[in-house]
């Protein structure tokens, strides 16, 4: 397949235009969100929703992921990882997977029908996990696009996926919120640096390869500012495959945490990696023929899927 978002080959980084919508589905009265929010999300490449969940739900939710963390003896020890100077934990991957609850979480309509609509597309879960940043010491996660990553490490052809943020402790502007720079989805910046064997290792603690480098950073940040959208527990942040963001460290004593949910377009399936030999592991990104989400309705408390 040509590949026509390379990177990490040339010697200096370029922004090259988007080759790829971003709304995916023509606006009708009969879409899950309104037609200012799509306009929204074409225009800014993230959109915040608010009031999805019950109180009831949203406290569901904190008791699952709360119980995850304090034992994830039962869990996947490779789908663990830690924070860069201590045991604490940082992400859990494939959690939709490894917890019925939020299994549930993921295939719910409020969600699903959501990115099926921006998508176009019916959806799967590309990648999930349960993001932790504890008070004082949870550690910055740099600017990056998802995109670039999951185009040359583990072979996603299109933009056409995204990820979805559901807040499962107030996201507060001291204690590092995700931060995001509006209309930076329309510019694939590409990287320098041929990306090393088992590079997953290493950068889901810290990245060194496929970081954007700091004069492009400044320029884009120049030309579209900064946001870093906040929320109660409960509030869902989605953005754009390709929309450039990052968030600050904690050194609060409020921890932050998230559902982190990426939803990708069964048609956008992913091929042999464009910029390594060696695809990532499955925790980090589904490989083979994708299953479209069964998509559930009603309370995410009223029960949950097998």
């Amino acid at each position: 397949m040509q590949d026509i978002y390379p990177s990490r080959h040339a010697a200096r980084p370029e922004m090259r235009p988007r080759q790829d919508p971003v709304v995916h589905s023509e606006w009708t009265d009969a879409a899950p969100i309104s037609r200012a929010q799509a306009e929204q999300f074409d225009r800014d490449g993230y959109l915040v929703l608010e009031d999805l969940f019950s109180e009831a739900e949203v406290e569901y939710l904190q008791r699952a992921a709360g119980g995850l963390l304090a034992d994830p003896s039962a869990l996947d020890a490779e789908t663990i990882v830690s924070e860069p100077q201590s045991k604490e934990i940082r992400s859990i991957f494939e959690i939709h997977r490894q917890s019925d609850v939020i299994g549930r979480l993921a295939a719910d309509a409020r969600l699903a029908e959501v990115a099926r609509f921006l998508l176009g597309d019916e959806v799967y879960i590309h990648q999930s996990r349960l993001n932790y940043k504890p008070g004082f010491k949870g550690k910055e996660f740099y600017w990056h696009s998802d995109f670039e990553t999951w185009h040359v490490e583990d072979g996603m052809p299109r933009m056409r996926a995204l990820s979805m943020s559901v807040l499962l402790a107030e996201n507060m502007p001291h204690n590092g919120p995700l931060m995001v720079i509006p209309g930076s989805h329309r510019t694939y910046l590409t990287c320098v640096g041929e990306t090393p064997d088992n590079h997953y290792l290493s950068s889901l603690k810290r990245q060194e390869y496929g970081v954007p480098d700091e004069d492009s950073l400044a320029e884009l940040a120049h030309k579209h500012g900064i946001v870093a959208p906040t929320g109660k527990p409960g509030t869902v942040i989605l953005f754009d495959c390709n929309l450039m963001h990052g968030s600050n460290g904690n050194i609060t004593p409020f921890p932050r945490a998230n559902a982190f949910l990426v939803y990708n377009a069964v048609s956008n399936r992913l091929e042999k990696p464009f910029g390594v030999d060696k695809a990532r592991p499955w925790f980090l990104a589904h490989r083979g023929d994708p299953e479209p989400l069964r998509v559930e309705h009603g309370a995410l408390n009223e029960r949950v899927a097998a």
